[in-house]
């Protein structure tokens, strides 16, 4: 099971997924200002190791860290939670709540359902 990430840990992985491959100074160049401290990057790194979302490869002093866990493996577990969380496990009354609030249009939904019928 994927355990679930504090924001700050979202936001690391997301520049992780975007870079591939990354040093501490490569993530830190990703944040936009006022950017947070080395020690805060750096902690957040080791408690994603911790959980298994990435690895490393040590080059001399530094570290050079990838991605154990695919954004969309992760993603797809995030929608499945936000799914069962708020929607009681009901992916039509999610989809439902995107058209009421018109994040998604009924074309658009008409759209997403031709191509699955055209997948088969």
């Amino acid at each position: 099971m994927i355990p679930q990430l504090t924001k700050a840990e979202e936001q690391v992985m997301q520049y992780l997924w975007e870079l591939e491959t990354a040093f501490l100074k490569d993530v830190l160049d990703k944040f936009p200002e006022p950017k947070p401290h080395t020690n805060t990057v750096s902690t957040i790194l080791k408690v994603l190791k911790e959980k298994d979302f990435v690895d490393y490869r040590v080059f001399g002093r530094q570290h050079e860290y990838f991605p154990l866990v695919s954004k969309e493996k992760y993603s797809g577990r995030s929608i499945k939670n936000l799914v069962k969380n708020y929607f009681s496990g009901s992916y039509t009354d999610a989809v439902s709540f995107l058209v009421e609030k018109k994040e998604i249009s009924v074309e658009d939904l008409e759209m997403l359902l031709n191509e699955l019928k055209n997948k088969d």
